[in-house]
């Protein structure tokens, strides 16, 4: 059986430094992808939008690594994209106007019919409720300012302005807002959460 470390091979992506903001290239991936909006910390679509992700996406490693491909890989972290309208009420002390895309990078392997049959299995067994919403898609991000954030979410303020700064002393801000998830919450100690800051820019 063949076995496919993805975070190793897309280190440079998913294991950045927590120490200095660095500049990145990033490759055109395809994502499992929810959207959304609304205070992350208390909408339900945010929590079913996760349940469904993960659903789909271990079943579909379960598919791949049973099946004739007999591949085997670890499942990529959750990473979402953040937004408003209005990009000047973004504010992290009123949430309630957030957008937001959830979702799951994905093997370069995996196909649309492969995903058909994976939702198709987990509606079988579960039907989470946002199994509806999920779409697969491509996403081209391209140059980005990236750093990792040790620490409870409430606290990456100061992480994120030191993103801007860096990219503002460059060029300049576009897209949306991105952070890539790495520690299970449930779990780990706050203190400890590692989660990936990453902005695109030109």
């Amino acid at each position: 059986m063949e076995k496919i470390d993805l975070k190793k091979e897309l280190r440079q992506f998913y294991q950045p430094s927590a120490q200095e903001v660095a500049e990145v290239d990033v490759p055109t991936m395809n994502f499992l992808m929810v959207d959304g909006e609304g205070d992350p910390n208390t909408s339900r679509s945010y929590a079913d939008a996760i349940e469904a992700l993960f659903s789909v996406a271990y079943t579909l490693k379960f598919m791949l690594k049973k099946g004739a491909m007999a591949i085997d890989y670890g499942v990529m972290p959750l990473e979402s994209l953040w937004w408003a309208d209005d990009m000047t009420t973004f504010s992290g002390d009123d949430k309630s106007n957030w957008k937001w895309t959830a979702m799951i990078m994905q093997p370069s392997f995996i196909t649309q019919e492969m995903i058909g049959q994976a939702i198709e299995e987990v509606k079988k067994k579960k039907n989470p409720a946002a199994i509806s919403k999920m779409r697969f898609e491509s996403f081209p991000e391209g140059k980005c300012a990236q750093i990792m954030h040790i620490g409870p979410f409430s606290e990456e303020g100061p992480t994120i302005e030191k993103v801007h700064r860096f990219i503002d002393s460059k060029g300049q801000r576009i897209g949306k807002h991105h952070e890539i998830y790495l520690s299970d919450i449930r779990k780990a100690d706050p203190s400890k959460w590692k989660t990936i800051v990453r902005q695109p820019m030109q």
